[in-house]
């Protein structure tokens, strides 16, 4: 049990703001807080905003500095983070950082790809997917980094979304081929993003393909979340195709649901196999029944 607090990235009235976890709960983080002075205001849902300021006596007060990912990853792995689709606060300030980790300098593509994936139509394939999905590549990927190619890939997986398979997957592709190409990336890094936004078309990568299956394997963690979890999910999937009719829908996603049951192997890493296997099958046979 430990209290842990990031780096101040977070800009906000005039100075950078730091985030406070518990990675065991939040009655232990609720009473470090209050030990310390920290407003109940600042409390968001499963953290405390500090500001930079505090950050000193925080930590001698027995806070445990960290980078930013790990911390993410604690509180993942606690089990006490909000999901972000249940949170109210714009998700473009950590999209941000995380885009200028692996693009720097590269402000209006950024803009113009959170502004798609920020599109009014999207309420699962929206912004909250697209840091799921950067979220599971940590998970997938740690002690290490996940690769910049897969980093990238995606960011530009449901770039374009019109709820049509195969085409929606085959127009980011080329949108990734003409913006990265415009942004300077090498042709063969370029290939290889449009062929991994490609292999989100059908979830299914050749062996020995690592970079497609963390790809994979990252846009169906959602598969494996907890109930509650997943029941958001198929809610905000039902809502991007609100311009069908139920029986059409139902069809539709069962003929999905039964896709995806068939896929052998459904997760092909070997960690997302232990993270989210069993929880995915029992979701979908339960959604199916």
């Amino acid at each position: 049990m430990a209290i842990f607090l990031d780096p101040p990235l977070w800009p906000a009235h005039g100075t950078h703001f730091s985030h406070l976890i518990s990675d065991s709960s939040l009655e232990e983080l609720h009473a470090f807080a209050s030990a310390a002075g920290i407003p109940e205001r600042a409390f968001d849902c499963d953290h405390y905003d500090v500001p930079e300021r505090r950050i000193e006596d925080l930590v001698a007060a027995g806070a445990v500095p960290v980078e930013g990912r790990i911390l993410v990853r604690k509180l993942i792995s606690s089990g006490l983070r909000i999901p972000a689709r249940q949170r109210n606060k714009s998700l473009k300030v950590p999209l941000l950082n995380r885009w200028n980790s692996v693009m720097p300098g590269h402000d209006a593509l950024f803009l113009d790809l959170l502004d798609r994936w920020g599109e009014e139509h999207r309420k699962y394939h929206g912004r909250t997917h697209l840091l799921a999905v950067l979220e599971a590549l940590d998970l997938l990927s740690e002690p290490a980094e996940p690769p910049r190619h897969v980093v990238l890939g995606a960011w530009f997986h449901d770039a374009v979304y019109r709820g049509i398979a195969g085409q929606d997957e085959e127009e980011s592709a080329r949108l990734a081929e003409g913006r990265l190409a415009e942004a300077g990336l090498p042709d063969a890094d370029v290939e290889e993003v449009a062929r991994l936004v490609r292999l989100t078309a059908d979830h299914c990568p050749g062996q020995g393909d690592d970079d497609g299956a963390l790809l994979c394997d990252a846009d169906l963690s959602v598969l494996g979340g907890e109930p509650e979890s997943y029941a958001r999910y198929l809610a905000a999937v039902r809502e991007d195709y609100a311009h069908i009719g139920d029986a059409d829908f139902a069809a539709g996603r069962a003929a999905v649901v039964r896709r995806l049951l068939d896929l052998d192997p459904l997760f092909h890493t070997e960690r997302a196999q232990e993270l989210w296997l069993d929880a995915a099958r029992r979701n979908l046979q339960g959604e199916l029944a």
